[in-house]
């Protein structure tokens, strides 16, 4: 259990109840306006987040992206008034009264849940609860390896969040808690809002956990202290800062603090007060001035907090700029986002060399082999999976564990929790200075999905390595065979979903995501062997494209055309020579990318499809989302069910999707 210690007391004239009741006014006069919304959770987490604030956050409003302030995270989303009143009373400039005043309103920066972007200050999009605990377990890894891989001075923060009993109840947070206490991730502090109540009524309706004793076997420092106590809870964090493990301060808190009638219960908790309410409030809380006006002595109080951060992060900038230049340059570009100099060259060179070679790899074998070439270049990627090392190939040669205590290895051994380590990489992006990648089965892209839609939603470079992508994985069967997960994955905006055919598109379409500075990428790689369709060198990335012609047809104008993506490009081309055969000049284009291929001009569009030509997809999933390439006589060869377990070869013979059938798709259509 942490023990208490002597915390830094705030020294302004205005007291700390006025400072965290200007916290209290704004939420329910915001939620009220707007007439929706959840005015409980920041009425009581004013008093907690008052005390982290104003004595212990390290930030600075005139300079949101300052590489080394703290991060924090309001993993209870839901209570998103809590952090609009701190960005504007601390004086973030893009979050004015009138934000305020707009809260869920189209077009503000204030939406109904926290949105990363909106405004500085907001570190990451939270709502799904749990997300934001889990994200933080990846910015406290990132802070943890980026001190290791540069100066410990440099790179010296704390990550704090708020969570509440939902975001503890939901299964993300198991995975998460797992991780960080076995990373030992001291620099991880959890203030959680301990109300007892939830959307029903009382959380004892459906939970009865011991929270403390849970993060405790977890491997965390727990205390409990009063939330509405500052000084116990300002104690509580200071002790939590010289831990040696990750903290979690348990706040016994009362929801809607300051409502005469409702404070205590679930109806404060998604709910406007209500104009009665509100009066109550301003009378019980002493707080007798009008919505929405902060008196000038207390708004003061709270630009002085955020004005303290000006001097910290002045130090640090002269101790950034006294690193010698190399050091300095390397450290910028990588804040930046920008890839090294000569990431094109080696990419371009390595082609070449497969071209020459043509290996017959499966593309999951690839992926590794390229990563073989990009790691040693690209020094910022942080590699892992859930404990699918082996068989994702996400592991190459040089790459160290992340081990407790020890934070300079660039792979994560993250255990079998996809959905954790989706979030967690989600914060290792967040946090700026690294390229965070993971796999694990195409299938279990169900577990992740949550985080993967928010990696597409905050446009982060995520890339995600899920291999066995078909029923091509053969005898582990319907239940590991990701039927529809392509056209799921491709349904989710700004998610760029790759699926190469060989070693040369697969290291394509690694320097493609690589590139995608905002945007998630998946790549769709394969279990079993693949032949060299690829063996031109070409100086242009083809992947870039998402479509393009592979092979011409020949004897003619061509009259079908043949679509494919991954291992159904080798059948799309041997069904090509059977209809050449009969004399049906026939060209096979590869898709690796939909939406690559969406960006295209229409012309180039029209071209690559081939107007007036019979058009057939194959692909071993689903046929969702491949008609508006098709045309009226267009046709697809792929499944319309579940997979079955067998050899892969025995299963693509079972489910029709064969050279054969594809040429006979054809031919009818003529």
């Amino acid at each position: 259990m942490l023990q208490p210690a002597a915390a830094p007391r705030h020294s302004a004239p205005v007291s700390h109840a006025e400072m965290a009741n200007a916290i209290r006014a704004l939420a329910m006069d915001a939620v009220q306006a707007a007439n929706s919304g959840h005015p409980g959770m920041p009425m009581g987490m004013a008093d907690v987040a008052t005390v982290l604030f104003s004595r212990f956050l390290k930030f600075d409003p005139q300079t949101p992206t300052w590489p080394d302030r703290d991060r924090f995270v309001l993993s209870a989303g839901h209570g998103s008034m809590l952090i609009y009143a701190l960005l504007y009373l601390t004086g973030y400039k893009d979050m004015t009264l009138d934000e305020l005043k707009r809260f869920r309103q189209i077009g503000a920066r204030t939406a109904g849940h926290p949105e990363f972007g909106h405004a500085g200050g907001i570190e990451t999009t939270t709502g799904p609860l749990g997300q934001g605990i889990a994200t933080a377990v990846g910015m406290a890894l990132a802070e943890r390896a980026m001190a290791a891989q540069f100066d410990p001075k440099l790179v010296d923060h704390y990550t704090y969040v708020i969570a509440g009993d939902g975001c503890l109840m939901e299964g993300i947070s198991h995975e998460a808690i797992s991780m960080a206490g076995h990373l030992k991730l001291n620099k991880l502090i959890v203030l959680w809002d301990d109300n007892q109540i939830s959307i029903d009524g009382p959380t004892s309706l459906s939970v009865s956990d011991d929270q403390l004793k849970r993060f405790q076997a977890s491997g965390w420092a727990t205390i409990a202290v009063d939330g509405h106590d500052p000084e116990a809870v300002a104690a509580a964090i200071a002790a939590a800062q010289k831990s040696d493990k990750p903290s979690l301060i348990a706040c016994r808190t009362v929801i809607g603090f300051g409502a005469p009638t409702k404070a205590g219960t679930s109806a404060t908790h998604g709910s406007p007060l209500g104009a009665d309410e509100i009066k109550g409030a301003r009378e019980k809380l002493g707080w007798p001035h009008a919505p929405f006006e902060i008196p000038d002595a207390i708004l003061k109080a709270w630009r002085d907090v955020g004005a303290a951060g000006a001097a910290k992060q002045a130090t640090w900038g002269k101790l950034h700029d006294a690193l010698p230049a190399a050091q300095r340059a390397e450290w910028d570009r990588r804040i930046k986002g920008e890839l090294p100099a000569d990431f094109a060259k080696t990419i371009s060179a390595y082609k070449q060399k497969l071209a020459t070679d043509k290996p017959k790899w499966a593309t999951r074998k690839s992926s590794q082999m390229a990563l073989e070439v990009i790691n040693p270049v690209v020094p910022e990627t942080l590699g892992g999976s859930a404990d699918l090392t082996g068989s994702n190939n996400t592991k190459t040669a040089g790459l160290n564990p992340v081990k407790p205590g020890d934070y300079s290895g660039r792979y994560i051994y993250y255990g079998v929790r996809e959905h954790g380590m989706a979030a967690a990489m989600n914060g290792i992006a967040l946090h700026g200075g690294l390229i965070p990648y993971g796999g694990t089965f195409l299938v279990f892209t169900d577990y992740c999905r949550p985080s993967i839609r928010l990696s597409a939603l905050m446009e982060q470079r995520v890339i995600y390595v899920m291999t066995h992508d078909s029923i091509g994985l053969g005898e582990d069967g319907p239940t590991h065979q990701p039927v529809e997960h392509l056209a799921a994955l491709r349904s989710i905006p700004n998610l760029l979903v790759l699926r190469p055919a060989d070693a040369v598109e697969t290291a394509e379409a690694w320097q493609v995501a690589l590139t995608q500075s905002h945007r998630p990428s998946v790549l769709a790689l394969t279990r079993q062997d693949l032949p060299a369709v690829r063996v031109t060198h070409t100086e242009e990335n083809l992947v870039a494209k998402g479509g393009y012609e592979l092979l011409a047809a020949e004897g003619g104008a061509a009259k079908v055309t043949l679509l494919a993506t991954g291992s159904e490009i080798a059948i799309a081309v041997t069904a090509r020579d059977l209809l050449q055969k009969d004399g049906v000049p026939t060209r096979v284009v590869s898709m690796p990318s939909f939406e690559l291929f969406n960006g295209q001009d229409e012309a180039y569009q029209e071209k690559t499809l081939g107007p007036g030509t019979v058009r057939i997809a194959v692909e071993a999933g689903v046929r969702q989302g491949w008609d508006r390439y098709l045309g009226i006589k267009g046709g697809f060869v792929g499944m319309s069910s579940f997979g079955a377990s067998g050899p892969y070869e025995q299963l693509y013979k079972h489910f029709g999707i064969t050279p054969e059938a594809v040429a006979a798709a054809a031919k009818q259509r003529l």
